[in-house]
């Protein structure tokens, strides 16, 4: 269920928008960020998507990165101050500095089963919303019980919260980059869209 009592997002129409994605191998964190792009791309945005390559093994932790403008985009650097963060795996968030370089009032979408109380210091600081994509996964039989592959509900979720891409966009990028199971990944990301809950921000003075 989600929460619209709260402050409004960030306003997606900044010229240049930056989003990091943080996962652990397994959980298809570079997948959801081509879906993304193409989505987006869709929807008549120039996209950048690109991973950050490291150690290549299941558990490790993987980082990607996507880069969207309603006009041309001139930057081809890496992203170190991005505008939004989504979260596949919430132990990362005590393992690394997720939130390096995120702007004060920037957005966190995190894949959490756990509920608002627990994430309360990051909404001092960053608008936090939360959804539980590996249950959902684990309904449509993505992945293992053990371990779901959450990136096209996680992708669903954004979608839903952000107003940034729309979820029919969502719903065709994910038909052409997962053909194999192409509908319960839909019908994952449909699912999330509704089940996001927003932390309200209690915005603090920034240094």
């Amino acid at each position: 269920m989600s929460d619209r009592s709260a402050s409004p997002r960030p306003d997606p129409r900044v010229e240049v928008r930056e989003l990091r994605i943080h996962g652990r191998g397994g959980q298809g964190a570079v997948i959801a960020s081509k879906i993304l792009a193409s989505a987006l791309f869709r929807e008549g945005s120039s996209v950048q998507s690109f991973p950050a390559f490291g150690v290549e093994r299941r558990g490790a932790p993987v980082t990607a990165f996507l880069r969207y403008s309603h006009g041309p985009i001139l930057l081809r650097c890496e992203i170190t101050s991005p505008h939004d963060l989504i979260i596949l795996d919430p132990t990362l968030i005590k393992a690394i500095d997720v939130t390096q370089g995120l702007k004060p009032g920037g957005s966190i979408l995190i894949n959490s089963d756990r509920g608002p109380e627990a994430y309360a210091s990051l909404a001092q600081h960053f608008r936090v919303t939360l959804v539980d994509a590996s249950t959902i996964a684990r309904k449509y039989g993505l992945g293992s019980k053990t371990q779901p592959i959450v990136n096209t509900a996680i992708v669903g979720a954004f979608a839903g919260d952000s107003g940034i891409v729309g979820l029919e966009a969502i719903c065709e990028a994910i038909a052409e980059a997962v053909p194999g199971k192409a509908q319960g990944n839909i019908d994952a990301a449909r699912e999330a869209a509704t089940c996001v809950v927003r932390i309200p921000y209690t915005e603090v003075e920034h240094a």
